[in-house]
């Protein structure tokens, strides 16, 4: 009997646990996902407010971007090369602090999605380059290009701008 009563707490657990996280991830008012599938089938994810670009011709230059005042979630299912940094299978938070020349995308080790930046719990941090698009993006978006064996490019676009770097799989 005891084991029929561990194995019915056991199993609803594992059913209401994910439910859950689904439902507390979906409650945001409109997020937006981007993927990339590596050939092995491992994946990168991340999870975003696609904030309005309005007229803006950019983000605010020199701060730390956290749309929707959530930060950008990132999931990855493999090891990966970012920068010069090793960044563990795991999930993850991203910012992204624009500047004039150049965009600065960091990973943290804090999952808490709606706590302030913290740069004490930087993973990492690379430069991303930046370009102008030819017609301006009407909201934050971000999305990922396989732009190779084992590479994801992240892009990044609000306004009249884009940023981009590249995650390599271990």
């Amino acid at each position: 009997m005891r084991c029929v009563v561990i194995f019915v707490v056991v199993t609803c657990a594992w059913i209401l646990v994910p439910l859950t996280f689904a439902q507390q991830a979906s409650q945001g008012p409109e997020s937006e996902s981007a993927i990339c599938a590596f050939e092995d089938g491992r994946q990168l994810t991340a999870h975003y407010q696609p904030i309005p670009a309005g007229k803006s011709d950019g983000l605010p230059l020199g701060k730390v971007l956290m749309p929707g005042g959530a930060a950008i979630t990132f999931f990855t299912e493999t090891d990966l090369g970012f920068g010069d940094i090793h960044i563990p299978t795991g999930g993850y938070t991203m910012y992204v602090i624009p500047a004039k020349k150049e965009w600065t995308l960091i990973v943290s080790k804090n999952t808490s999605v709606d706590a302030k930046y913290d740069e004490k719990m930087d993973l990492g941090r690379a430069t991303m380059a930046i370009g102008q698009l030819s017609s301006p993006a009407e909201k934050l978006a971000l999305y990922f290009g396989h732009t190779g064996p084992k590479k994801c490019e992240i892009n990044i676009d609000f306004g009249k701008t884009r940023g981009w770097v590249e995650f390599r799989e271990k």
